[in-house]
């Protein structure tokens, strides 16, 4: 037997103007997603990037030793990073034009 499942929403309303609601649509449609899922998630992330950026990182004192002696060691190359600065970027291609 299945059992409904409670759903545990609270409504948050807005009042915008019509500018930023068609916009806001028109992102959405293109991400193929309504307009509350949209601006739901653009709303969440924008939180946690907040809440991240004043977040203090916490760590054992054996913890911070080791992350002081990774970042006080010799640098190493990274191969794909190599790589990638050895490549010709497109507009240093011959087909590309200088200065427009």
């Amino acid at each position: 037997m299945s059992r409904a499942i409670k759903r545990k929403e609270h409504p948050l309303s807005m009042r915008l103007p019509e500018a930023d609601i068609a916009i806001i649509d028109r992102a959405a449609t293109l991400r193929g997603r309504s307009r509350t899922d949209f601006v739901r998630d653009a709303a969440v992330r924008a939180a946690e990037d907040v809440l991240m950026e004043t977040m203090p990182i916490r760590m054992s004192p054996a913890g911070f030793k080791a992350f002081m002696t990774a970042l006080s060691g010799p640098a190493a190359p990274v191969p794909e990073m190599v790589d990638l600065f050895r490549r010709t970027a497109p507009w240093e291609t011959a087909g590309s034009k200088a200065g427009s």
